[in-house]
């Protein structure tokens, strides 16, 4: 149904959708002309009708899936060929034209990069908030937010960006509390919800606060929620006209790769294929915790206690690191070149700056979080040969690890034993 399939197509034009390879063309299905119009992504093409129909297809059942995930109330959406780093900044420009004062996008910390640049790419100062430890969680500071917003002025600040889906010992904002705060101050509130939708508790977390106060757009990964290659997002939201606008903020046309990876995935799935992956990987959680304490405890360490982070699992890696500083990051090495794939390790203190801003403790979402720890999820698509084989590669290599750290630790005693030695025979 795109015009250049058609048998008696003449094309006078500087984009006629002509492909070279045979190969590429059989990849994309021929469908050559992407999707949308120069002036809005959700545009039908006439040039395209094949592909615009896709395209409206891929986007009715993507709402109708995060309807069934949780977010009952949301309106509109549409998947959009950026991942969620651009996808929010895409969100955030939006926004200027509505708040041509603002300056400022409130953030609680969440230490991933992408987070951080989509608001600097956009053009706004961010103000961070730091988190504050409850326990071993690090939980939204929900006054420091409003002590920032009347420091700030609230015409000031373009938004309020937060998160759902993130790495324990973080867990998700307190969207409730937030959402009342946007909806108080008439500030907009855009929700990072990159991995969310195959969580129960972030979509409900979503659907309360839009229901007790203000949630504008949430923005979701394709590859992390649907397993699908990386490069789409889904920005979704509870009023229609707003959603339209963020599309029609989209320059020129875009790609339909991602919207019909998707489309083939879910119509693949079904509602109840989805459904069960879902239920599947709430129980691969649960094993996945239990194991993984188990575990801990043999090492003399412990799964850190995170009841509000439904995805992320941290297990201690103190003892490690009083043995060895660089034990912490060798372990991370460790896994990696033994095929464990996703596992973070956190040493303590690390520095990093990020466009000038600079963050303590990077990685840990904190400046002093008070152990070394180690991540792993249990995200959609777990298997329950993944965790054992993970588990069992673990054990492995913190035994290496603690054999390395004492033999060095003894060769450290005997290289002072001997020191000391020589300057009493001086």
């Amino acid at each position: 149904m795109d015009s250049n399939n058609f048998l008696g197509n003449c094309g006078v034009g500087e984009r006629e959708g002509r492909v070279a390879s045979g190969l590429v063309a059989r990849r994309h299905y021929r469908l050559i002309h992407g999707i949308g119009r120069s002036g809005d992504i959700s545009a039908v093409q006439p040039k395209a009708a094949g592909s615009s129909l896709l395209n409206k297809l891929t986007n009715s059942v993507v709402l109708d899936i995060i309807k069934l995930a949780g977010v009952r109330t949301v309106t509109n959406c549409f998947v959009v060929p950026m991942a969620t780093g651009m996808s929010l900044t895409l969100c955030f420009l939006t926004l200027r034209h509505k708040r041509p004062k603002a300056k400022y996008v409130i953030w609680p910390r969440i230490d991933q990069k992408s987070c951080f640049k989509s608001m600097i790419t956009a053009g706004f100062e961010p103000v961070v908030i730091e988190n504050v430890l409850e326990g071993d969680e690090l939980r939204t500071d929900i006054e420091a937010v409003e002590a920032k917003i009347k420091a700030l002025g609230a015409e000031n600040i373009l938004c309020v960006h937060s998160t759902t889906s993130c790495f324990a010992p973080r867990v998700p904002d307190r969207l409730e509390e937030l959402a009342v705060i946007c909806a108080n101050y008439d500030i907009p509130h855009i929700v990072n919800n990159a991995y969310g939708v195959q969580s129960s508790k972030c979509m409900h977390l979503i659907q309360q606060g839009a229901r007790v106060g203000r949630i504008d757009a949430f923005v979701q990964s394709l590859d992390k929620n649907f397993m699908v290659p990386v490069g789409g997002a889904i920005i979704a939201g509870f009023n229609e006209s707003f959603i339209q606008e963020i599309s029609k903020m989209y320059p020129g046309r875009a790609s339909a790769s991602p919207s019909l990876d998707v489309l083939i995935t879910l119509l693949s799935l079904g509602a109840s294929g989805y459904k069960q992956l879902l239920k599947e990987r709430k129980e691969m959680f649960s094993y996945l915790s239990s194991e993984l304490k188990k575990l801990a405890d043999i090492h003399n360490e412990r799964l850190l206690d995170t009841p509000h982070n439904p995805i992320s699992l941290a297990m201690s890696l103190k003892n490690l690191d009083e043995n060895n500083d660089a034990a912490v990051t060798q372990l991370g090495s460790m896994l990696f070149t033994r095929q464990v794939s996703g596992a973070r390790v956190v040493p303590c203190g690390s520095v990093q700056t990020v466009n000038n801003y600079t963050f303590k403790g990077f990685m840990s979402h904190a400046n002093d979080y008070p152990c070394a720890y180690l991540n792993a999820a249990s995200a959609i698509g777990i298997k329950k040969q993944d965790v054992d084989v993970f588990l069992k590669r673990l054990d492995k290599c913190l035994k290496t690890s603690r054999k390395e750290a004492k033999k060095e630790k003894s060769v450290n005693e005997i290289s002072n034993s001997n020191t000391g030695t020589e300057q009493v025979g001086d």
